[in-house]
């Protein structure tokens, strides 16, 4: 009768759901993969043969710990992609992941993670090149990313796999951590890690720029019940605990419509002050060494009443710049 009912269903959407679950980078045994898509163990067999016929690589070990994973093959699997297409996405997902513009979400990632699991060893070594070869027009605060570390992130997040990594502390300090990752969050500028932190017994927050040596450890985790509503959620809760906020007071030399045409639009719209002035007053958690960068960016003479951190950073930043300059 179950064989019957399987001969049923919708067998295209059965296979792209599976090969949705073999393009996360894990080995998959086949006993789970029946129970992730109520299917029997001879179905997924026959599916992952179909897979096979299509071009899909898909390797299969054997054991009591083996089970099917998707590899580099020869050639591109039948994406719809040429290699070319192949190429120009995995830059761009690199170049957006590894320097955290905006707009470049988890899903970006994930994406990433599933394209360069596929691609064949000339491509990778392209996309590598190229990436090495290109330089952004800006890097935000200079926290950029390794792609790399995020894919192998996002890799154990989507199988629900403990991960160990090295971890630099805002003082420098470095340890060891072992975690179990929830989620990858973007807040714009920077990437961060949500996970329940093994060795401390308690959910932690991350800044993915100061992970090295990330390894997936192969072993397992049921999710356990979040402290907050979401990863987002307790991720704000994390800033606010920890950052400190600025009263941002600036005056400008220059119209309100082209100074907040090159602000980030969190700092919120300066106020005229007359035809060719206007103010800037803001609450900011932002670092100070961010806020110059950007108030430099603006491009036209201002000045900087408040927070006095900023006023001093900015003269010793003046001081630096002028002796780069003599």
């Amino acid at each position: 009768m179950r064989a019957i009912l399987e001969s049923m269903t919708d067998t295209p959407a059965r296979l792209l759901n599976l090969l949705s679950l073999l393009q996360t980078p894990r080995e998959w045994p086949g006993s789970e993969l029946a129970e992730r898509l109520d299917v029997s163990p001879r179905t997924i067999r026959r599916d992952i043969d179909r897979l096979r016929d299509l071009g899909y690589p898909v390797e299969a070990t054997k054991g009591a710990v083996g089970g099917y994973r998707l590899v580099a093959g020869a050639a591109m699997p039948p994406l719809l992609l040429d290699d070319e297409e192949a190429v120009a996405i995995a830059v761009g997902l690199r170049a957006g992941a590894g320097h955290a513009i905006e707009g470049i979400e988890e899903a970006s990632v994930r994406a990433l993670a599933k394209l360069e699991q596929v691609l064949p060893s000339r491509l990778r070594h392209r996309v590598t090149t190229l990436q090495a070869a290109t330089l952004p027009l800006t890097r935000g605060d200079g926290a950029t990313i390794d792609p790399q570390t995020l894919t192998v992130i996002a890799g154990t997040v989507t199988a629900r796999e403990r991960l160990r990594f090295c971890y630099r502390a805002g003082d420098g300090a470095e340890t060891r951590r072992q975690v179990e990752p929830y989620r990858l969050v973007s807040t714009g500028r920077r990437w961060y890690l949500v996970a329940y932190d093994m060795g401390r017994d308690d959910w932690r927050t991350f800044r993915v720029d100061r992970v090295t040596e990330p390894f997936a450890t192969g072993a397992r985790f049921t999710p356990r019940e979040m402290p907050a509503g979401d990863a987002a959620e307790l991720l704000s809760h994390s800033m606010s605990r920890h950052q400190q906020e600025h009263e941002v007071d600036v005056s400008f030399e220059a119209p309100a419509s082209f100074v907040a045409a090159r602000l980030p639009e969190h700092l919120g719209a300066p106020a005229p002050t007359g035809e060719s002035t206007c103010r800037l007053r803001a609450r900011s958690a932002d670092s100070v060494e961010w806020l110059a960068l950007r108030l430099a960016l603006v491009d036209c003479e201002f000045t900087v009443h408040s927070p006095q951190p900023l006023r001093e950073y900015m003269t010793d930043l003046a001081t630096r710049l002028a002796r780069a300059t003599s």
